[in-house]
């Protein structure tokens, strides 16, 4: 491949000079981006299911092959359900593992507080005189 030439470089503008920034859309421009986000959502959940329901009709042909694929369903089903809930049972470990942690970590900390602010007040006690009693220096 031929090298690039000094002068092709040289007239090279920087980016900042050849691209100016993008003005920050209107709240018009945003509502409209959501309007069609919004229907574009709608009619893609349409064609996926158009395509879903026209994948489920065409095993259908004979009874056998429709048994057959009722079977692979409800297999597919099974595994997929048992595989959700191991994952289900897992964060659910982990989240009351965390939580665990979490309420041990305070409660300690709490403790600790309560012993120093205790040790304060015992000391803070033992320096003040005693009612009645008289200082003599």
């Amino acid at each position: 491949m031929p090298a690039k030439s000094a002068k092709a470089s040289s007239n090279a503008k920087p980016k900042s000079q050849t691209q100016s920034p993008a003005p920050a859309p209107s709240r018009t421009d945003q509502a409209r981006a959501a309007a069609e986000s919004a229907v574009d959502l709608q009619v893609g959940a349409v064609l996926e299911v158009s395509d879903r329901v026209a994948e489920l009709v065409e095993p259908f042909s004979g009874r056998g092959a429709a048994q057959k694929q009722l079977r692979s369903y409800g297999t597919r089903l099974r595994r997929t359900v048992k595989r959700t809930e191991r994952r289900g049972a897992g964060a659910r470990r982990k989240a009351a593992t965390e939580a665990r942690k979490t309420r041990n970590r305070l409660e300690r900390e709490a403790r600790k507080r309560r012993r120093t602010l205790e040790q304060r007040v015992r000391k803070a006690a033992d320096r003040l005189p005693l009612p009645g009693a008289s200082a003599s220096i």
